[in-house]
């Protein structure tokens, strides 16, 4: 029997944004989430956590030479970096081996991951706001139809998470994420073929139409309207969407 693979025991959303267009899709995400923007850090001042008013961060910006495709990676936290790492590799991975404390890979359909150690885990409570709470507690990996079955069983195997078919959308597979984890992960399997598996950020919220109303006003461009989301495009260009689950 293969051995299973080190926890996962957090997950956070890195939106990755080009010099150029950073300070206003960071002033963004801090107003839409209600979070305060941290200090800048790292050798180029590239890095800033979205503070919540409580519970540990799960949204983090990057300012990049190269906006990559869907300008989003994820961050998986364990207790055992170069184990998850490893194991990553073993399921088709690519892993680079940096020294600096994480690693930087690529599922075997092109989506970027760092595994990193973990910060702890406490859950932020959502935002409520005149039109009801919301939050960003989703990443939406966007998968080629090619690679559907095979990243499906990747992300399956590295996390040790159940994914099950969505209830009403035969494209969607839900991974059961653990109670303490903010950022959960959701398989969407597209319609047409594209070179790399992508990711964009879903919020709950209690009124998905006033939510995407509040959007707008600080400079989101509504992209269009669907059964149970509204697709909406951020300053930088980045795609997201807003959807009627309930904050938790």
């Amino acid at each position: 029997m293969t051995p299973a693979a080190p926890a996962v025991r957090w997950v956070t959303g890195f939106l990755d944004t080009a010099r150029e267009s950073a300070e206003a899709a960071e002033t963004f995400w801090s107003r839409v989430t209600g979070y305060r923007l941290s200090a800048s850090r790292g050798d180029r001042d590239e890095f800033a956590t979205l503070l919540p008013p409580s519970g540990d961060p799960h949204l983090r910006v990057q300012r990049v030479v190269q906006t990559p495709p869907g300008a989003l990676h994820v961050d998986l936290h364990t207790d055992d970096v170069r184990g998850l790492a490893e194991r990553a590799e073993e399921l088709g991975a690519s892993a680079s081996y940096l020294d600096l404390g994480y690693v930087v890979c690529g599922s075997p359909g092109g989506m970027t991951f760092c595994v990193v150690g973990h910060p702890g885990a406490v859950r932020a409570e959502p935002a409520t706001w005149p039109g009801g709470r919301s939050m960003v507690d989703q990443v939406c990996l966007d998968v080629p139809p090619s690679r559907w079955d095979a990243e499906c069983a990747f992300w399956a195997d590295l996390t040790g998470w159940t994914v099950t078919d969505h209830p009403r959308y035969a494209e969607f597979r839900r991974m059961a994420v653990p109670d303490e984890v903010v950022l959960g992960l959701l398989l969407q399997r597209l319609d047409d073929e594209q070179p790399v598996v992508t990711g964009h950020l879903d919020l709950a919220s209690d009124d998905r139409t006033a939510e995407a109303a509040r959007h707008v006003a600080l400079g989101a461009r509504e992209l269009g309207r669907h059964d149970s989301w509204i697709a909406l495009e951020d300053p930088a260009g980045r795609s997201y969407c807003i959807t009627g689950r309930t904050p938790r």
